[in-house]
């Protein structure tokens, strides 16, 4: 990995972590619900990724497409209704789970191998993740355990979807410009069969996660994908509990424990073995 690359997987994790803190002070402490959440997110992304392409390249023409678009909608739909009822650490094990599994099978499909020690890599990480999870997991209701794996799966196609992009800014404005008008319509139909919640706090939250979490975080992360294989880029996302975490003892005044340094010592370990080790020829 070049050192442009290390640097925009980073940031793209950072991002995710941002976006993982600002989700949950949202919708755990704030009034707003997951529609108008979403509905906030996707705007505010979309508005300032435009800017930003109309700023910095006015001539460029809009990429993206309606897959793209659409996995990200049901990303962030299934992940918003299912943290309403599931405790972060099974969420977390669910969707990073379900993001692994299908990244990794879809990179055997296309004949990408493994070797050993980038096998313990995996487990090693996974191992950690369920350690870091492991304290706060509980048996989910089943629809809204069976919406995170949905919400891990389409964050999966919306990673391989961004591999093929040719310019990561205008294919990420392009896919949430997209989803845009698709979630003001979700809103407008919750908003007609169902209670709007809504507070200042909960709108904030959801316009920095839209603005500078997801949408200029995703923009690093379609950078990074075209030099990342796909097993690189579905294991180095489990960093992105252990950013949360230490995130969380940051800005939260969450405690830092034992079994918070040991599972980021095992789960960044495990990175280090897949990315460095250079797979089967």
């Amino acid at each position: 990995m070049t050192p442009r690359l290390y640097a925009l997987t980073l940031l793209s994790m950072l991002a995710f972590a941002g976006n993982s803190l600002l989700c949950r002070l949202a919708l755990k402490q704030t009034a707003i619900d997951p529609a108008t959440f979403v509905a906030i997110r996707i705007a505010s992304g979309a508005l300032v990724l435009w800017l930003v392409l109309r700023l910095c390249k006015p001539a460029k023409p809009l990429e993206g497409n309606w897959h793209g678009a659409l996995a990200l909608l049901a990303y962030a739909l299934a992940f918003a209704y299912a943290y309403t009822r599931i405790p972060a650490g099974t969420g977390a094990l669910l969707l990073f789970a379900s993001i692994q599994i299908s990244m990794i099978l879809y990179g055997f499909f296309i004949g990408e191998r493994l070797s050993i020690t980038q096998g313990l890599g995996i487990g090693l990480a996974v191992a950690g993740l369920v350690i870091l999870m492991l304290p706060s997991v509980s048996a989910p209701p089943l629809f809204h355990a069976l919406l995170m794996i949905v919400a891990g799966i389409a964050w999966g196609v919306y990673s391989l979807l961004g591999r093929s992009a040719r310019d990561a800014a205008s294919a990420t404005a392009g896919n949430f410009i997209r989803a845009t008008p698709v979630a003001l319509l979700l809103f407008l139909v919750h908003a007609l069969t169902a209670r709007v919640g809504y507070d200042a706090a909960g709108a904030t939250y959801a316009v920095a996660s839209g603005a500078v979490t997801s949408g200029l975080g995703y923009v690093f992360w379609y950078a990074a994908l075209k030099g990342l294989k796909v097993t690189h880029a579905a294991t180095v996302q489990l960093s992105v509990p252990v950013l949360t975490a230490f995130g969380g003892a940051l800005f939260l005044n969450e405690p830092v424990t034992s079994i918070l340094v040991t599972a980021s010592v095992l789960i960044l370990l495990g990175i280090a073995l897949v990315v460095l080790v250079k797979r089967p020829a």
